[in-house]
């Protein structure tokens, strides 16, 4: 029953982790390339190697984020509540 009261926790972290993600990578961003702007897969002038560093970029900001962030949910809601929210080994 627990488990079921970290659902709504977990959704409002995931949806904050990628505020605080998005906002990291751009300014991971732009001390990288002093550019403002990632190069998206659709802009016409950019290179192959421009649109794949910033997917790959990104990616590892936004995996980093969740993954401290679920990490963290976890384990606060483990020391309020005496029960892991997640998955366990078997």
């Amino acid at each position: 029953m627990t488990k079921l009261l970290y659902r709504p926790l977990g959704l409002l972290f995931g949806a904050l982790g990628g505020l605080v993600a998005s906002a990291l990578f751009g300014q991971v961003w732009k001390f990288i390339t002093g550019e403002k702007e990632a190069p998206s897969a659709t802009m016409r002038n950019r290179r192959w190697s421009e649109v794949l560093f910033a997917a790959t970029l990104q990616g590892a900001i936004f995996g980093l984020v969740k993954a401290a962030i679920d990490r963290g949910g976890a384990k606060g809601f483990n020391k309020l509540t005496g029960e892991w929210p997640g998955d366990e080994e078997d």
